[in-house]
């Protein structure tokens, strides 16, 4: 059986297009989200704020929103709720 260790690498290696939330984004987004994805970045979900997208990313502790135009911000004003 893997470890959770091996289970998290191997989870990163998949493409973000496996993601159930990459056919949401915009073309921008998916530009500027595949762009992230080379440092590790995996998008978690997307958030819709005065009528518009927005991206969220996560790497390890780093927290990345990219807007509907592609705009990648990696030092956003955002909390995540903790899961659990």
């Amino acid at each position: 059986m893997p470890s959770q260790k091996q289970h998290e690498l191997e989870r990163r290696k998949e493409p973000p297009e496996q993601s159930i939330w990459w056919s949401k984004l915009s073309l921008a987004q998916k530009f500027s989200a595949s762009s992230l994805g080379k440092f590790g970045y995996e998008l978690l979900f997307i958030r819709n704020e005065e009528a518009r997208s927005i991206a969220v990313l996560q790497c390890n502790a780093g927290i990345a929103v990219i807007t509907e135009d592609g705009e990648i911000n990696t030092s956003p004003e955002i909390e995540l709720r903790a899961l659990g």
